[in-house]
């Protein structure tokens, strides 16, 4: 098992290692926010994969695959001996129809609909309590396309956030939960929830394209709150193996076929994914373990999640751990952030 650096996440007394795998992209086709079609025996040896390389926790949610991600997950690790066993980080709060999975799940945190989610993925998981559970989006009525990207619909029948992390803070008392967490939610959504309970772990998208969550990190470092980010690869723009051509050979049913970074967005995302390749081959890195890298770089960030459908996926980016940016690679990254016109938000701390 190779030596990934470790750090604290936040209060939670969990020490995590850099890179977390996220288990989006391997839960399969047939509902609303599918990366297409994927082949489940090959994405449980990709979760191994990850971690024999040493990561030592998995970021997954109820939704992906409407719960066969997490069942995935629970394949991953049910023969593990404890003393090998990952952090299992898992979201709720996205609920959808079993009678129509095509459609897109709704955001409900009713107390006793979190109750029974918390129930139902530690039976998926195969667990007896979750690492860490988090709010998947806030459940606050208004339309909600945070940092550019969100889903879900929203319920027509609100919960206010004292309500709902209030259940959160219970299941942490009980012991369901070691730690609890907030996703996708903005600063003074974040400052309301501390009054009632210590946020322990925030999830915001951050990439060198999406960087629209810098105020949310912020307000975490001033909190002893633990910050792991999602797609700093931006959706696998910023891998370095995406074009115009394979974006229009997307399969229809992959939800990124139809987003603006794959559609409006793509000149300049690629346009800045280009740009990293010089800094690639100083570091002798892919031009992901930059980007990662990158990502990693910015204060207050714990860890990050990373995806992957194939072992090669991982052996891709594995080695971000060891990539340090220079000064003059952070102003050069920079400076083609806002020579691409990627994103939005400060291209640099």
């Amino acid at each position: 098992m190779s030596n990934l650096t470790t750090t604290a996440l936040g209060t939670t007394g969990m020490n995590i290692t850099r890179l977390g795998f996220g288990s989006w992209a391997v839960s399969g086709a047939g509902w609303k926010f599918s990366w297409g079609a994927t082949d489940d025996a090959e994405s449980v040896t990709a979760i191994r994969h990850a971690l024999d390389a040493g990561v030592n926790w998995i970021d997954t949610a109820a939704v992906y695959g409407l719960g066969h991600s997490e069942e995935l997950v629970g394949k991953a690790i049910a023969d593990l001996p404890a003393s090998d066993r990952p952090y299992v980080f898992t979201k709720v709060g996205l609920v959808w129809d079993p009678a129509d999975p095509a459609a897109s799940p709704r955001r409900i945190m009713k107390p006793e609909s979190v109750r029974r989610e918390v129930e139902d993925s530690l039976r998926r998981l195969g667990v007896d309590h979750i690492d860490l559970y988090q709010v998947h989006y806030p459940d606050t009525g208004e339309s909600l396309e945070y940092a550019g990207g969100g889903f879900g619909e929203v319920s027509p029948n609100a919960t206010p956030l004292s309500e709902y992390w209030q259940v959160m803070a219970d299941l942490k008392a009980e012991g369901k939960v070691r730690a609890i967490g907030l996703s996708n939610h903005t600063p003074d959504l974040l400052e309301e929830a501390e009054q009632i309970a210590h946020v322990d772990v925030i999830q915001p998208p951050f990439s060198a394209i999406n960087r629209s969550a810098a105020a949310e990190i912020a307000w975490a470092r001033t909190h002893d709150t633990g910050v792991i980010v999602y797609s700093p690869l931006q959706s696998g723009l910023l891998t370095g193996t995406f074009s115009a051509e394979r974006v229009a050979n997307l399969p229809a049913e992959d939800w990124r076929a139809a987003h603006h970074d794959f559609t409006d967005g793509l000149a300049a995302n690629l346009a800045l994914a280009e740009a990293l390749r010089p800094i690639a081959a100083r570091h002798n890195a892919t031009v992901a373990e930059v980007a990662i890298a990158w990502a990693l770089a910015w204060p207050g960030i714990t860890g990050t999640i990373v995806g992957a459908r194939k072992t090669a996926q991982v052996d891709g980016w594995i080695g971000a751990d060891k990539v340090t940016l220079t000064p003059e690679d952070l102003l050069a990254i920079s400076a083609a952030i806002t020579a691409s016109g990627a994103g939005a938000g400060p291209a640099q701390p």
